[in-house]
């Protein structure tokens, strides 16, 4: 473990200004706290648009953002602590825009050979109309750039598709999946380390914004009751993916497993939540590593080349 005083004055990114600000000011103030309890330096920052000038002021020696969303985990503010010459936690600008970008993620997914669930991205209606023509329903309509499973839908029948194009198109691009049933479960990753899983389960349709932050009454399983040799698998699988992308640091993948045991990625979170409901601290928890000691190791990875 390092000095506290070798990592300098630290600054705690979080807030932000994406839809899922709500869920970093809950996540940032976790980790805060942790890292003062620990002896760090560390100061929070709501960022804003003034971000650059802020953090110049404050005179920081390091970052650990704890943004969600756009505009901090999809490379937008990476770039800018590229340009100023602070050292940041997490992924670098690259693999940061690229695991944001649900689309162009499972490219280069698909290009190495891992499997994930038929998808295109579709631009009316009539194109999520004509994919559930094809693959059948369920399908999954989703943003390709949001987090927090924010404009998620598991569409069942043409009804409900409208609906669902229609609030998914609000927020931008919009992604047509093909619906894995079956178990899910998520894959953490700490340097080059893959944590034990986690899976989830909700009696909410899925287990989506609320199920994953304020509802008691999600259920997690960590160990997540697979047999050793397919946790084993995924993992793997998990850093098949975080190497895949570029990643770098931490984050935290995503799998559906169907009824015949075939895994299926479904997206890289490069900042995952750090909240008492969240998945990476009860996957490291498992493994051993209070929070404290999660938040240190993650805060050393701005020691490192993004």
């Amino acid at each position: 473990m390092r000095d506290p005083r070798d990592y300098g004055k630290v600054a705690v990114l979080m807030g932000g200004w994406s839809s899922e600000r709500e869920v970093s000011l809950m996540s940032g103030s976790q980790v805060l706290q942790s890292l003062q309890q620990a002896g760090v330096d560390a100061h929070p920052v709501d960022a804003g648009r003034d971000l650059a000038q802020v953090l110049s002021a404050g005179a920081y020696d390091r970052v650990f953002n704890i943004l969600h969303g756009q505009g901090g985990e999809d490379g937008q503010v990476q770039g800018l602590l590229e340009v100023m010459g602070l050292p940041y936690t997490g992924s670098g600008v690259l693999a940061s825009a690229l695991a944001m970008d649900k689309l162009r993620a499972k490219d280069v997914i698909s290009a190495c050979a891992i499997a994930t669930p038929p998808y295109v991205c579709v631009r009316s209606y009539d194109d999520c109309l004509a994919f559930a023509q094809e693959h059948g329903y369920p399908v999954v309509i989703k943003p390709v750039n949001e987090g927090s499973s924010i404009g998620v839908s598991i569409v069942r029948d043409s009804e409900a598709l409208q609906t669902a194009w229609t609030e998914a198109s609000k927020l931008g691009a919009v992604l047509a999946e093909k619906f894995i049933a079956g178990t899910e479960v998520t894959a953490a990753v700490l340097g080059d380390q893959a944590l034990p899983l986690v899976s989830m389960s909700t009696d909410r349709a899925f287990y989506d914004y609320h199920a994953k932050y304020f509802d008691e009454g999600t259920r997690y399983l960590c160990p997540c009751g697979l047999p050793r040799a397919k946790e084993d698998e995924i993992r793997e699988l998990a850093l098949a993916v975080f190497s895949a992308l570029g990643a770098a640091g931490w984050g935290r993948s995503d799998f559906m497993i169907d009824e015949a045991g075939t895994p299926y990625f479904i997206e890289l979170n490069t900042i995952p939540g750090m909240t008492t409901h969240s998945l990476v601290p009860m996957a490291a928890k498992q493994e051993g590593i209070d929070f404290k000691t999660l938040c240190l190791r993650i805060l050393d990875s701005a020691f490192e080349v993004n």
